[in-house]
């Protein structure tokens, strides 16, 4: 008979240890989740088509009309929808199941995409259907963002939120290189009708993801009574709080002056880097580029202490990088200076993601991703068509560069008020069962005292 070994192991220790080897990686735990596995696959397949699109849709706009303008008012239609009808949006995610309406609205993105490949293969296409299509995706856009960043903690719970929110950034970022990059290909060989018609189809890899998926039924959400009631309600809560004021605030001013760099891009191009379709690919790659590391730093937390400075440091640095690529008249620099824009405004965009979505309790959780979808893109349509009617004016050089000094203004405010936002922060984040810096599994839910 074989001794009993001198120390006895607790069952739990034992447990806990398999457990452990049997991890993903940090980077990716957030995959160990079936569900999350699903839409991950399904929505980088449709992200690549997306940003085909978007790419191909900028420079057909650029090659029928040449003007600086026009790019900034299909900026502007695709969405200012946001702007206007996202806080809906959150409404409806709220008292409504988040994974019904993100079937509803991929399959409604679908559609159109088809709608606008028909048109520009035919030759028919006009710069007016491509508005009109921009604003009808727009209007899509206003009720999948919020149902889409709320529906991420549905599928791998608090505790995964952080991880989940930056693959999620990733996986958008890594289309953006690959999507711009094969659409400067296909748009240059084939023309810009093949893009939508690849993104058209690419929809059905995301909605084939949801549809398999196995979710736990959920309470029925608590409604105030009315929209407009559950509207104020929402208002109230980011008014009233200073965290989530001061983030939303930063939001829209980087969205308004900083992000319409991007609508630009065909110009700078063609004009001043003389770079063409192909180089106009690999501009946007670049930033994509720089946007995926940016998102996969933040993959890599494992939690939410110090995301209030890299805020304010991400934001300075975008500013910093837009002024450098507003002077720069080389490609190949060009192409180096994005890349840090790219980083910056992800990681700016994925840590105001991350601390609204710990802050904020589950039944606001629509509407606060509704007032984030309408500040991050639905001002960026303001922006968009100030840009153009600036670069029009003065350039798109100066225009470019005015915007990095506004983002660099904005930070500096935002890093004036951190100590209060940091401690009002950790208060909401304790309420919510979280403590800054340390994974939410290991702790016990405590209200604030």
């Amino acid at each position: 008979m074989s001794e009993l070994p001198s120390k006895l192991v607790p069952v739990d220790t034992v447990t806990a240890a398999a457990v452990k080897k049997k991890r993903l990686p940090v980077v990716f735990r957030a995959l160990k989740h079936r569900n999350f596995q699903l839409f991950f696959a399904g929505q980088m397949i449709s992200l690549i088509g997306t940003w085909m699109q978007t790419v191909a849709q900028s420079w057909l706009v650029y090659r029928i009309t040449g003007s600086a303008v026009l790019l900034g008012t299909v900026g502007f239609a695709s969405q200012f929808p946001v702007f206007v009808l996202s806080t809906v949006g959150g409404i409806v995610a709220d008292g409504n199941s988040k994974h019904r309406i993100v079937i509803a609205t991929q399959a409604s993105s679908m559609c159109l995409a088809f709608v606008l490949a028909a048109l520009t293969l035919s030759g028919r296409i006009q710069v007016w259907h491509i508005i009109v299509l921009a604003s009808l995706l727009g209007t899509v856009n206003a009720f999948d963002i919020p149902a889409r960043q709320a529906f991420l903690v549905e599928m791998v719970g608090k505790e995964d939120l952080l991880n989940a929110i930056g693959l999620n950034s990733s996986m958008f970022n890594g289309a953006r290189v690959v999507g711009p990059a094969v659409a400067g290909i296909l748009v240059a060989s084939i023309g810009e009708g093949w893009c939508f018609f690849a993104n058209a189809v690419s929809y059905l890899a995301v909605i084939a993801g949801l549809l398999a998926m196995k979710l736990k039924k959920r309470a029925a959400p608590r409604r105030s009574g009315s929209a407009v009631a559950d509207v104020l309600e929402g208002f109230r809560y980011a008014r009233n709080t200073l965290p989530i004021f001061a983030i939303l605030l930063l939001l829209g001013l980087v969205s308004v002056v900083g992000l319409p760099y991007a609508v630009l891009m065909p110009i700078f191009a063609d004009k001043i880097l003389h770079s063409g379709p192909r180089g106009y690919s690999l501009l946007m790659s670049a930033a994509g580029l720089g946007a995926m590391m940016g998102a996969l730093t933040l993959a890599t937390r494992q939690g939410v202490r110090g995301l209030g400075r890299l805020v304010a440091l991400a934001a300075s640095g975008f500013g910093i990088s837009l002024i450098l690529f507003s002077l720069s008249r080389s490609f190949w620099l060009s192409i180096v200076l994005l890349v840090p824009a790219g980083f910056c405004v992800m990681l700016l965009t994925a840590c105001c993601n991350t601390l609204i979505q710990t802050m904020v309790p589950d039944h606001l959780r629509g509407r606060m991703m509704g007032l984030y979808s309408m500040m991050f893109m639905g001002m960026a349509p303001l922006g968009a068509l100030g840009a153009g009617l600036a670069a029009n004016w003065f350039g798109a050089p100066i225009t470019v560069a005015l915007g990095g000094v506004v983002c660099l203004l904005g930070a500096a405010g935002f890093a004036r008020v951190l100590p209060q936002i940091r401690a009002e922060a950790r208060q909401l984040i304790v309420a919510q069962g979280l403590i800054p810096g340390e994974p939410a599994e290991t702790l016990p839910v405590r209200s604030v005292s």
